[in-house]
Parts: structure tokens; C-alpha cells; sequence
């Protein structure tokens, strides 16, 4: 018997635009729901200006759970449509 742990893989991306980086982290902070995460924020200037645009990607970290199965095959056909599995351990 195999058990596999799989999440959700869902993820948003949100533009924001400030004159500080502290600034940037903050209002990125604020769109980023419970359960996910701030995966990355690359930030730009435009040339003449001293406003910095970044576009935070964030991805779903929560919805963890277990599924089983007797074989590999049989464990990864039960993943659902927008899970990953990210874990395999034999019981």
C-alpha cells in the first residue's frame, strides 16, 4: 500500500506599483491570501521615472491531503485534475 501526499497547484499574479520596496512587499502582502505564498516579485523601473512595478506571482500552499493506492500507477491516476503529488511513502 502506497500513500501519497498532494496540493492544489493554482497560482495569480498581481501588478503593483510604489516608490519603495518596502512599499512593494507591503501591497503584495496585502493581495496574497491565507494558504499561499509569494513565490516571486521581480521589480522594474522605467527609465525617467522613480516608480518600481513589480508582478508578485503567488502560489496555493495549503489543501495538503492524502490519497492511497496499491501500486504507483494506480496512486498517480488518482491525483485530480490541478493537484501535484509531492510525496510517496509505502506502508
Amino acid at each position: 500500500m502506497l500513500i501519497g501526499v498532494i496540493r492544489p497547484v493554482e497560482s495569480a499574479t498581481h501588478t503593483v506599483q510604489a516608490e519603495e520596496l518596502d512599499e512593494i512587499q507591503a501591497l503584495l502582502a496585502a493581495q496574497t491570501p491565507e494558504g499561499w505564498q509569494l513565490a516571486s516579485a521581480p521589480v522594474a523601473m522605467a527609465k525617467k521615472d522613480t516608480i518600481l512595478t513589480a508582478e508578485g506571482t503567488i502560489v496555493r500552499r495549503d489543501g495538503v491531503r492524502e490519497i492511497e493506492a496499491d501500486d504507483l500507477t494506480a496512486l498517480t491516476a488518482k491525483v485530480p485534475e490541478g493537484y501535484q503529488l509531492l510525496s510517496v511513502r509505502a506502508v
